[in-house]
């Protein structure tokens, strides 16, 4: 029987990451989209030729591996490019989850980080529920920043770009307070009696 898969997203800064490390901590595997998917651009030469046939340029480095700046600064401000790299990228990151989601045994759920994957329609059907991670917005410039130490500027340019489907969305979960209320949060929303992923995983 098909493992069930919780899809955990959110906009940037909301801790999509932090709720998904203290899942670990409960013996559940994750899947970081972002992660696997910089895995495969490493392990599968053949994804980045594919990649550079159809951008029309060399986008390897001296070490032969995929440059990322190279390609983030093609895709940058070129839809069409961008959506050639999705068209050949997510089927493979699409096979690479399934195929983790298969090796992975005894946890009663698998779950999914990614902070676009409700908004490509290769992903439509393959989660049993989506969380929603959500912190004010202020909260969430103010972790960006320090995080990733950018401006206001860019980290607002940043947020102006993200749009979360909300009719995909199950259940949010606020990330708002201290890690006590975060933990607290999670208990609520995966683990406790009757909520709503703990019926969402009990059915056949």
């Amino acid at each position: 029987m098909r493992r069930k898969t919780v899809i955990v997203t959110g906009l940037i800064g909301s801790g999509k990451s932090a709720v998904c490390a203290l899942l670990r901590e409960r013996g559940i595997p994750v899947y970081d989209s972002d992660a696997r998917t910089k895995r495969l651009y490493d392990s599968s030469p053949v994804l980045v030729e594919r990649l550079e046939a159809a951008l029309g340029i060399g986008l390897r480095g001296e070490d032969g591996r995929l440059d990322r700046k190279a390609l983030a600064a093609r895709i940058f401000s070129d839809s069409a490019a961008r959506e050639t790299l999705e068209g050949i990228v997510y089927p493979a990151v699409l096979e690479d989850f399934k195929r983790w989601r298969a090796r992975q045994k005894g946890a009663p759920f698998v779950a999914l980080e990614s902070a676009v994957i409700l908004s490509k329609p290769l992903f439509d059907g393959l989660a049993d529920a989506v969380v929603l991670v959500t912190a004010p917005e202020e909260v969430r410039l103010s972790r960006v920043r320090e995080r990733d130490s950018l401006s206001e500027e860019a980290v607002r340019a940043r947020m102006s770009a993200q749009r979360i489907p909300s009719g995909k969305v199950s259940v949010e979960l606020s990330n708002d307070g201290t890690e006590e209320a975060l933990r607290q949060a999670v208990d609520a929303v995966f683990f406790r009696k009757n909520s709503y992923i703990c019926k969402i995983l009990e059915e056949e």
